[in-house]
């Protein structure tokens, strides 16, 4: 029972970076590599400043604000100086590696010591670590998917939207397309480097390199969570966000508890992705045979 709990919490605390990736790969439409240095950032802010003694809340914040930072680097990069998006992506990440050592000093900082949101919430409801997690996480996320929501109901929002299906057109309606975009990911990588504040106080610790593969890790939930819902407006998408995610979540619990290696799991990450892209194929085959 506890593992269920673990596994659903882990699952709703990913899916903040799923929300991050989904808009700016299915929004967008931009292929923004800048997470993998964004959420390693967010852990960054957040361990360092609760370590110092700030609340872990407020640690969040900031993490937020600097994740924002990131995004509107990589946009200026992509919509004024014309460099690829995947590109100025990968460029903003590597960046960012070395600002994520300066700001905390190692390569590894450690929470165990400290009062993070995870403790406090377990205190504050008298229940166990797992429990106050999946609350925790489950709040979370669902007041960003709600917000998330509303925003892109509004008239900013749907120029966002809008840019992101079809960029000519909202330039001939007269919508500055490039701001739209460097705001886009601004709002991404927020989000992003938000659930690396959170996973950090989560794992306990903030590592340098805890960005690694967080891409495909955000990828493989919206692809799943669209699979399994067949997603075919923004509301439903923004659930299949949540849903695949803690699909996710479920898949490596199995397999480590089948006795995968846990080094295999990227490996294992990249043939799900595969496989999920390739389901519609799958069942246009199926139909096709089934009709034949």
């Amino acid at each position: 029972m506890d593992l269920a709990i673990s596994t659903g919490a882990q699952g709703l605390m990913w899916a903040i970076l799923s929300l991050g990736v989904f808009l700016s790969f299915r929004i967008l439409d931009v292929p923004d590599m800048t997470c993998e240095g964004s959420f390693p950032l967010g852990g960054a802010i957040a361990a360092t400043m609760v370590v110092a003694g700030v609340s872990p809340w407020l640690a969040i914040v900031a993490a937020v604000i600097g994740g924002m930072v990131a995004g509107a680097v990589t946009g200026i990069l992509y919509t004024k100086l014309k460099i690829p998006a995947i590109l100025a992506g990968i460029l903003t990440m590597i960046a960012l590696y070395s600002i994520n050592l300066h700001i905390m000093g190692k390569a590894n900082v450690s929470l165990l010591r400290t009062d993070t949101i995870f403790r406090l919430a377990s205190r504050f409801l008298d229940c166990g670590s797992s429990v106050a997690a999946l609350v925790v996480s489950g709040g979370l996320i669902l007041v960003l998917v709600l917000w998330v929501y509303w925003f892109f109901g509004t008239e900013l929002g749907m120029c966002i939207r809008a840019t992101g299906f079809n960029v000519h057109m909202m330039r001939a309606q007269g919508v500055n397309t490039d701001t739209m975009t460097i705001l886009g990911l601004l709002l991404s990588n927020g989000l992003i480097s938000a659930c690396g504040a959170v996973v950090a106080q989560n794992n306990g610790f903030a590592d340098v390199g805890m960005g690694i593969g967080t891409l495909v890790i955000g990828l493989a939930s919206i692809i799943i969570g669209e699979v399994v819902l067949n997603a075919t407006s923004f509301k439903t998408s923004l659930i299949a966000v949540m849903v695949g995610s803690v699909i996710y979540r479920v898949i490596i619990a199995v397999v480590l508890y089948m006795g995968m290696e846990p080094n295999d799991l990227k490996l294992f990450t990249a043939v799900v992705v595969v496989l999920a892209l390739s389901m519609p194929l799958i069942k246009t085959h199926i139909a096709a045979g089934k009709e034949g």
